[in-house]
This record gives structure tokens, sequence and C-alpha cells, in this order.
């Protein structure tokens, strides 16, 4: 398989007790860069775990995937993003997003785009130095010189805006984007899977414990947009729905639906394993190179490996030696 050299090869894992471990793992297998994800009813603080990476690490990229702006004000979002700066020694790229799972775990629809897009100016200004209007009163950043980096901050901003009046909005505020390809701005995406051993069938428990997590968001997803009908329609949905729905009352369910979110199975997740999808980006060593080539081809500039599972450790080498193999 050809390999397209201008492809980035990344990963992307949650905030927890393991991604400065994560971290220095990933720089050791050759990723360009590690993304963190964001969600504070689901996970530990990103900014904390992205310091701590950035002073185990010495060479892979920092990237957030993605910051919700919701859940920081403007302001302690700049001052967030000096501090990973400066720790990374410049290393840092964050992109941000709407907040869509991270709003509906709190019963709230995601961000609107004016405001996602109006947040991001400010925040631009901000970094930049400018004074802003922030809640109808001045502000910019007056950090003391010792106590941060100068500005402005040459902080690339990246957004994830996966719909087309979004996607087309990016390039206002943004130097790329995670989501379908841009026609100006360079395009990472993410892909979910693992490379199986020699022999190994797809569907084998070690496959299907690596998988099931990312591979379930699709019911949670359902329930949550749609509602009974559409995760009704999935296969398993029935089930899986009046198991959710035994436990709380309507009004407390989406604090269910997204539990364990691409980390590990509820027991009603459990009752889906038969009808996970074992096809996609479950292959053989070669057939992941095949994967990575197709998206290179589509026009996507990196490549973000999302493990799962009871052994990252063990997805993050076997992703790193498929793919690196060819180059």
């Amino acid at each position: 398989m050809a390999w397209e050299p201008g492809v980035e090869i990344s990963c992307g894992l949650p905030p927890g007790p393991d991604f400065a471990d994560h971290a220095v793992l990933a720089e050791q297998l050759g990723y360009s860069r590690i993304w963190i994800f964001d969600s504070a009813p689901l996970w530990e603080d990103p900014v904390a775990h992205l310091a701590l990476a950035a002073t185990r690490t010495s060479r892979i990229g920092l990237g957030s995937a993605v910051l919700i702006p919701p859940q920081r004000s403007v302001m302690a979002m700049a001052s967030a993003l000096a501090t990973i700066h400066r720790l990374s020694g410049g290393r840092f790229r964050p992109c941000f997003g709407t907040g869509y799972t991270a709003q509906m775990t709190t019963g709230h629809k995601p961000m609107r785009l004016d405001d996602f897009f109006d947040y991001l100016g400010v925040l631009r200004r901000l970094l930049a130095g400018d004074t802003v209007v922030i809640d109808g009163a001045a502000a910019r950043m007056i950090h003391a010189p010792d106590l941060t980096v100068a500005r402005p901050i040459a902080i690339p901003l990246w957004v994830s805006v996966l719909g087309p009046v979004g996607n087309r909005r990016a390039a206002e505020v943004a130097d790329g984007t995670i989501g379908p390809p841009h026609p100006q701005l360079p395009t990472a995406t993410m892909i979910s899977g693992t490379v199986l051993d020699p022999g190994e069938s797809p569907d084998s428990p070690r496959v299907l414990a690596a998988i099931a997590p990312w591979r379930v968001v699709g019911w949670h997803t359902a329930y949550a947009v749609g509602g009974p009908a559409a995760v009704d329609a999935k296969p398993g949905g029935v089930e899986w729905r009046k198991a959710l729905e035994a436990l709380a009352p309507a009004g407390e369910r989406h604090l269910l639906t997204f539990e364990r979110h691409v980390t590990g199975l509820t027991e009603r997740d459990e009752l889906l394993r038969d009808h996970i999808d074992t096809t996609s980006a479950v292959v053989d060593p070669e057939g992941m190179r095949g994967e990575v080539h197709r998206l290179s081809k589509a026009g996507f500039c990196e490549v973000i490996y999302t493990p799962s599972g009871p052994d990252v450790p063990r997805e993050l080498r076997a992703f790193a030696a498929a793919t690196t193999a060819a180059r």
C-alpha cells in the first residue's frame, strides 16, 4: 500500500488518570499528536491533564477534540490556552465544538452556531492582546509579563462543526477543522476500530471489548436526538431503551443516556453486543493502512485514532505499527 506522506497519524483519548502515561507512550510510538476529549459531566478536566502531558513529553503535539465553550468563560479559556501553550513550548492545537454530547448529558442543546463563532472571535482577540467587551464591560488579558507568555499568543484555533453551515463558516475564525473535508482549511478526521492479530476473528472477545465503547454510541445518540422511536428502530434498541427507562424518571434519563461514553459499557449496553458493527476498521495491518490511505485520498491531512477498551496501550501500539510500517 502506497503511503501518503502528508498524512499525520494521531490519537485521541478522554482525560483520566492514564492520559499522561498514554501521551508518553504515543510520543515513543511516533504519533504526531495526542488529542484530549472534553465533557465535564463525564470526565476529569482536560486542561489539567494537558498540563501533565506537556511536562512529561517533549515532541508530540497536544490537541483538544474538542473544548466546549459553554463549560468555560471566554477569559478562563484564554488563560487556559496560554498556560498549555507555555508549558508545551508551542505544541498545543486547541479545537472547539458546540458541545453536542457534553450539553445533552446536562439536558441542554448544543451551543448555537452564532454564539459559538462569536465566542471564538472574542477568544482570538484576547489571545492577540486586544481589549474586548465581555458581558458589557471592557476586558483584556492583563497577565504580568512574568506570569504567562507575551501577547499576541500564536495559538492555532481549530473547530469541529459537522454540519454544512458551520463547516462553511469555519474559515471565519479557524485555522483548521475536524469533520468533513474543508475546501480551504486543513481537516482532520477520527477513526475507531482495532488492528487484528494474526489469525484473529473480527468477532473475537478481544475485538468486541476493544471496539464496543465507540460502536454503541449510535444507540445513545439515537435516543438523545430522536427519542424512543429512533432508538427502537435500531437492532436491540427496544431492549436497551426499556432497561434505561426503568432506571430513572423521564426528566433524568439524559443523565444515563451517555453513561460510560466511549470508555466502557453499561449493563444495558451489553445487550447490544450481538448488534455491534465488526466490519468497519476492524482489519489486519494492511487493511488499516488501506483505511488511512482512503481517508488521505478523501482530503484529510490528519487521522486521529481513538482507541477504547480494556487495553489502550495495546491498541496504540498495534495501530502505530500498522501505519508506520509503510512510511
